[in-house]
């Protein structure tokens, strides 16, 4: 296992060589730019005036030698500063973060202890009516976009209940616990909705295909108590698929951040992602596209290593 971890650490580099040299010349090739941004707003600028801002951002060089001098600057951990404001990248990402990792962790946690236990229990109880709610659940769940969900809750929320979406600035969790669970629980929700719709339906399909094996029903002769039975013998057999389902779910979650933060107006990466495409602030979107990146692959990590955790007869050679 230390090898085939070791080795796709690895390969994470000409991955990653692969992801940053296709999110640089993407860019390159989006419509707009710094100059026009700035050009909206204090007016036109002549060719010598647009020269010395491109200059001075350093975007006058090659394309090649940017991307250079750009991975060269990750590899140091330096993520430049922005185009619009001159504060540095990693000072803006540092204070944002957190935010958004407590925003998908608590949707990935959503995601898994409403999907897997609604799923275990229609199959167990399954053409049941329970069964039938629990599916129609996991389609609808699958079905409603998110941004739509949370347009809806938030006028229904002021309209029926009289309570408005916290307007108030992000307080940390370990400054107020409570007030910053008020502020982030319902964007959770909604962030985790769609992925838990999935994980219903595939933790019901697995968990019935398991329970027809024949150590299921050898587990059932033996008198053994159903808890003992659903939880001890058949739920880890039927988790390596719904593993495989919460790792497909984590970019769903990146890029659904994006659009919840900006409902919610939540101060994390997302919301600040959108500001820099919007303005063309380019070392802004190419860091945020990195790390993401580098969340994806490592998440992709820790679902083959969770394999092998379930099932001790998969090895990897």
């Amino acid at each position: 296992m230390q090898k085939y971890i070791l080795r796709r650490l690895l390969l994470m580099v000409p991955t990653m060589f692969g992801l940053t040299l296709l999110v640089f010349v993407m860019l390159r090739l989006l419509p707009g730019d710094i100059v026009t941004v700035i050009q909206g707003e204090f007016g036109s600028a002549d060719k010598a005036t647009r020269d010395a801002i491109l200059k001075d951002f350093q975007l006058d060089e090659a394309v090649p030698i940017q991307y250079v001098k750009w991975v060269g600057r990750m590899v140091r951990f330096d993520l430049g500063k922005s185009l619009i404001s001159g504060r540095s990248v990693q000072d803006e990402l540092s204070t944002r973060v957190p935010v958004t990792l407590e925003l998908g962790l608590l949707a990935l946690l959503f995601n898994i202890s409403v999907g897997i236990p609604i799923g275990i229990l229609s199959a167990i109880r399954q053409n049941s009516a329970v069964d039938y709610a629990g599916r129609t659940l996991a389609v609808g769940l699958l079905a409603a976009p998110g941004f739509w969900i949370a347009l809806i809750i938030i006028s229904m929320a002021g309209r029926y209940f009289q309570w408005a979406v916290p307007s108030t600035t992000y307080v940390s969790l370990f400054e107020d616990p409570f007030r910053n669970l008020k502020l982030l629980l319902v964007p959770a929700m909604i962030l985790g909705g769609a992925g838990s719709g999935g994980v219903m339906r595939f933790t019901r399909t697995a968990m019935l295909e398991v329970l027809r094996q024949d150590y299921i029903r050898t587990a059932w002769s033996k008198g053994l108590q159903e808890r003992t039975v659903i939880l001890r013998h058949a739920l880890k057999n039927a988790l390596i698929p719904v593993v495989t389902v919460i790792g497909l779910s984590i970019p769903g979650l990146v890029g659904g951040a994006v659009i919840i933060e900006q409902v919610y107006s939540i101060p994390g990466v997302g919301r600040y992602y959108l500001s820099a495409v919007n303005t063309h602030d380019l070392p802004i979107v190419q860091a945020v596209n990195v790390m993401t990146s580098l969340v994806v692959v490592f998440a992709n990590l820790a679902v083959d290593i969770t394999y092998s955790w379930l099932n001790p007869r998969i090895r990897y050679s």
